[in-house]
């Protein structure tokens, strides 16, 4: 038999072409292809090669980065699914090959298309994260990493894939360079992936916020979501017709104490606007408290205060355009404020 030949008595045209290209051991016995002859096939001088325990490469020569990927889920989840596996379903298109194994780490963000992350061929190891009742053992060049609660995953390239925080602190748990750990955090809130929060509780949740690496990475992070955010509330305040207000500004009550700052402040409306960039550590109940304090007490003196995150200018900007351009015009309807003095911050 050649690695070319059909394998019967089932045939392999209803499956992908990777799928042809690399199934496990109970797949090819499924196949009709007993023990013996997968050994024939995988010997030195064969057609076939072993990727991994239980999972054949059917040509020669290097797998390719596609196929080392199928192969580290196939040996992920062998015993998960055995045989065949049934087509996969709209709904979950990777479930019947993968079971609950997905791809995370640098694997994970190269096929989100990070370019701080090393070419799917180049990378020493595949990341992949199951259950962690699994009795599943690292091997070649696939790394197992388990954890008691999976996310849920997103398919790309029809594989499933951590969600981007979660590969994040999968991806930085290991490296001490600080530069290489900056460069992917900062990608991630700069392409667009994800909120700087959402990292961060990722990674106060896999216990990296006491290394130093990850917190000087975290620093430049936050400050990084904070100005995108920024230019996004410059954004929506221009393009959505809202009147100039003061930005970046301090309020203080006339020879009184300092009342906090804000993002952007119109005082004949006495409506201001805060970005909340909290970021989730372990002091995020004390900052919220203050955040709520110092929101009761403009409140109290008559200032309206809309709160808005970056999720929210950068999924619906247009949304929270018009949250402050109610609050703009509802202004007419209140009594006056209180004098308040207006200072750059």
């Amino acid at each position: 038999m050649t690695h070319n030949a059909p394998l019967s008595p089932r045939p392999l045209r209803h499956l992908a072409d990777v799928h042809r290209r690399v199934l496990t051991a109970a797949q090819l016995r499924s196949h009709g292809v007993s023990s013996a002859e997968q050994s024939e096939q995988c010997r030195p001088d064969g057609p076939w090669r072993q990727l991994l325990p239980n999972v054949v490469l059917l040509h020669p020569g290097p797998p390719t980065g596609e196929e080392r990927l199928h192969g580290a889920l196939l040996y992920a989840a062998r015993e998960k699914a055995p045989g065949v596996p049934a087509q996969p379903s709209a709904e979950s298109p990777h479930r019947p090959l993968y079971g609950e194994a997905m791809i995370t780490g640098l694997a994970a963000l190269a096929l989100y298309g990070f370019s701080a992350t090393p070419h799917l061929l180049s990378a020493d190891r595949v990341d992949v994260l199951v259950p962690r009742q699994r009795r599943l053992r690292s091997t070649g060049y696939v790394r197992v990493l388990r954890t008691a609660t999976l996310p849920t995953p997103r398919v790309v390239t029809d594989l499933p894939v951590a969600p981007v925080p979660r590969a994040l602190a999968d991806a930085v748990a290991e490296p001490t360079d600080a530069d290489a750990v900056r460069r992917l955090l900062t990608e991630a809130v700069r392409g667009g992936h994800c909120e700087p929060a959402a990292v961060v509780r990722e990674l106060t949740q896999a216990k990296l916020l006491n290394r130093p690496h990850v917190v000087d990475a975290v620093d430049s992070l936050v400050a990084e979501g904070r100005s995108i955010a920024e230019d996004r509330l410059y954004r929506m305040v221009h393009e959505h017709g809202l009147p100039d207000p003061v930005w970046n500004v301090d309020l203080r009550l006339p020879g009184g104490p300092h009342l906090g700052g804000l993002d952007a402040y119109w005082p004949d409306q006495a409506v201001a606007v805060e970005l909340d960039t909290r970021a989730p550590r372990h002091d995020e109940d004390t900052l919220w408290s203050e955040y709520a304090r110092k929101r009761e007490h403009l409140e109290r003196l008559g200032i309206t205060v809309v709160y808005l995150t970056p999720r929210k200018l950068r999924e619906a900007m247009e949304q929270q355009a018009a949250v402050v351009r109610t609050a703009l015009l509802a202004s007419g309807d209140r009594d006056p404020a209180a004098y308040v003095v207006v200072l750059p911050r």
